[in-house]
């Protein structure tokens, strides 16, 4: 029998989010994890379809959804107000700090599309899709690739955000990914064509890594990582700027550990003690209801940890915990610092608590299948450990009062590559490799033969040229939303304010 993706596009559904209730006193919670017998058995009896056959049903595929029209642009026909969406977006934040959200997408064209995962869902829900659906990350934008380190000290280069991850279409993620290499290509001032010849470089990298990937077992997909200090993508190689900025970044990461991060944040009390040093409102202080409630989420979280990195946590105590203020899309939600310390005061361990709530896409996919669908924390957890080659250790997940949180290490090794002093050639090897990084991401859960099969073989480049066209159309349509957003602050609909430096 003949293997038949059904093709699709999602519509959006009608009905506003429910804002969540007043916010409550946090206090602890206890949830009843999921033992392993809750989980769906695995049937290893039953023979799969050979790859060859799975990649021609997906090239099948291209004759409902031809590639050209991914090159369609956004149409405006029915779409809600953009600023109306972010007001919606902000519900159930902490209401001092959205116009801090508000003025740090009001910087630029790029900081409006980092926070506005919202407003591009819902153009993504009306774009054509191949019906091939994956983990997505949701939020798949240049920023959100990034380097941290490895449990045997190597630092990697991967997604590293998952806040926004779900189950949905491949191209969604894709289509994230493009268009903010055109708005960063923008920024830069780089032009029209080279920057159509970035976003080809992204859909190529992509494209190959999955025409790669597609024969191979998946022992061996899951096993593909991007050592930062070994970069080697099949059909690009590194030129020297690249090579310069990668070695830099990656000197930083690796001195970025719990001990630099010490020296930076904390302070010795008169007692001998360590503090966080506040800077309100990025570190500021929590009541002590609060901090007890945190601690006490930390303690619950140790259960979604395996046995073994349990044990290893007991031997850690809490000293102190503060209110972080994150990102920019994130600004409003509620994310804890947390300083424990093991063997001796210069054994520092820094821990995020951070909120998860339900993710953008959500209104437009089906609903996730458990145990991903009854806590979002656990959603974020399980899909950072689908798409990440070399995860978190201590990654895990835990509530707080009646609101889901996940937890992970904070700044171990961790770094980001400087996009804003990449020129336009080193902008395409990156972007081919944040491609290929996708590609890896989506064929650990995703079928990439027949995802290859729809984006053709390693000299089709229909699809890149779709893609780039549409990046273009996207970027324009961005920088009309973010005048909007400037538009609405001036004419006093939006409040904005706070320190904007992300």
């Amino acid at each position: 029998m003949d293997l038949d993706y059904q093709s699709s596009t999602f519509e959006p559904v009608a009905e506003p989010l429910e804002p969540e209730g007043a916010v409550r006193a946090p206090e602890p919670t206890r949830v009843v994890l999921a033992p392993a017998e809750a989980f769906p058995r695995i049937d290893l009896r039953a023979k799969g379809e050979p790859w060859e056959r799975r990649r021609t049903a997906g090239k099948r595929l291209r004759a409902s959804i031809p590639h050209a029209l991914h090159a369609e642009g956004v149409s405006l026909d029915g779409r809600p107000d953009p600023v109306d969406l972010i007001i919606r977006s902000n519900e159930g934040r902490q209401a001092r700090l959205v116009p801090l959200r508000t003025a740090r997408m009001a910087q630029s064209p790029f900081a409006f599309l980092r926070g506005a995962a919202s407003i591009m869902a819902f153009d993504l829900s009306r774009s054509p899709s191949s019906g091939i659906e994956v983990v997505m990350n949701g939020d798949a934008h240049i920023c959100n690739f990034g380097l941290f380190g490895t449990p045997q000290r190597d630092v990697v280069l991967d997604l590293n955000d998952f806040d926004e991850v779900t189950i949905g279409p491949w191209e969604w993620d894709l289509k994230r990914l493009v268009a903010s290499l055109n708005v960063v290509a923008r920024e830069q001032e780089i032009g029209r064509d080279e920057r159509g010849r970035i976003v080809r470089s992204c859909v190529e990298g992509y494209r190959r890594s999955m025409a790669d990937l597609a024969p191979r077992g998946p022992i061996d997909v899951w096993h593909r990582a991007a050592r930062a200090d070994q970069l080697d993508f099949d059909g690009i190689e590194i030129d020297a700027a690249s090579q310069t900025v990668l070695r830099k970044a990656v000197e930083k990461a690796r001195r970025r550990d719990n001990a630099s991060l010490l020296e930076k944040v904390g302070e010795r009390q008169v007692d001998g003690g360590w503090r966080f040093r506040l800077d309100p409102p990025i570190l500021a202080g929590i009541d002590d209801a609060t901090r007890d409630a945190v601690i006490s989420g930390l303690e619950l979280y140790a259960e979604s940890l395996p046995r073994e990195r349990r044990f290893m946590l007991s031997r850690y105590h809490v000293v102190d915990v503060v209110h972080r203020v994150v990102g920019v899309g994130s600004v409003g939600t509620r994310a804890y610092l947390a300083l424990l310390f093991g063997n001796s005061d210069q054994d520092a361990l820094f821990l995020q608590v951070k909120e998860a709530v339900a993710p953008a896409h959500a209104p437009y996919v089906s609903p996730l299948p458990e145990p991903y669908g009854s806590h979002e924390g656990a959603r974020v957890v399980y899909g950072q450990r689908l798409l990440q080659a070399v995860g978190d250790p201590l990654l895990g997940w835990t509530t707080i009062g009646d609101r889901p949180f996940y937890v992970r290490q904070m700044k171990n090794m961790k770094g980001e590559i400087p996009h804003a002093l990449l020129g336009g050639r080193s902008l395409s090897f990156f972007a081919f490799g944040y491609g290929a990084l996708l590609a890896r991401a989506h064929a650990r859960t995703g079928d990439a033969a027949a995802i290859s099969g729809y984006c053709g073989g390693k000299e089709n480049h229909g699809f890149d040229e779709a893609l780039a066209e549409w990046a273009e159309t996207y970027g324009d349509q961005n920088a009309a939303d973010h005048e909007a957003l400037v538009k609405a602050i001036a004419d006093g609909r939006l409040e904005s304010g706070g320190v904007t430096e992300g």
